[in-house]
């Protein structure tokens, strides 16, 4: 990607104000928990209802936001990491959505940049599939109840499952 094209980016972020993180409660893997506690976010940004995640105020917006902007933007959380790309499970296939623009305004500018929007694609199907390789089956079925209806499937890729640790060595 170009620097032009970041600055772009940046820019369409900066004047959207955030407002795809509104409401959006991310999944949180315990190591994910971890490393976030450990860069100094507080435990009581989080919650569990069927699963972790980072909480909303009262208005809806991130517990984590402020500003508009993301304070934990450089360890975000996988999903973060992943947008505008979501996904959902199905048995051994996870499925890969792309927000609407009129969730994510950057979405357009990805659409118009294919070397971005693949970019962008793969990193979000690394994160995606380290997240759902690390929650439990439970966890998972909460989580793939949650409607997000303004989405379009662009993917669906083999599920990775955990291998269990050899005790032996």
């Amino acid at each position: 990607m170009t620097e032009n094209w970041l600055l772009k980016a940046e820019d369409i972020c900066f004047t959207c104000g955030g407002h795809c993180c509104d409401g959006a409660h991310p999944p949180i893997s315990e190591n994910c928990y971890q490393r976030l506690l450990g860069e100094g976010v507080k435990k009581s940004a989080f919650e569990q209802n069927g699963y972790r995640y980072i909480r909303s105020h009262d208005d809806g917006t991130c517990m984590l936001s402020k500003g508009g902007k993301c304070t934990i933007h450089g360890i975000k959380p996988e999903t973060c990491r992943a947008g505008p790309f979501t996904f959902d499970v199905k048995g051994d296939v996870i499925e890969i959505f792309l927000k609407f623009e009129s969730i994510c305004p950057i979405v357009r500018l990805l659409k118009e940049t294919p070397e971005a929007y693949n970019q962008q694609y793969i990193q979000a199907v690394q994160n995606i599939t380290w997240l759902v390789a690390h929650l439990t089956e439970e966890e998972l079925a909460v989580i793939c109840r949650i409607d997000e209806p303004e989405t379009e499937k662009v993917a669906e890729i083999p599920r990775v499952y955990l291998k269990p640790h050899d005790h032996r060595h």
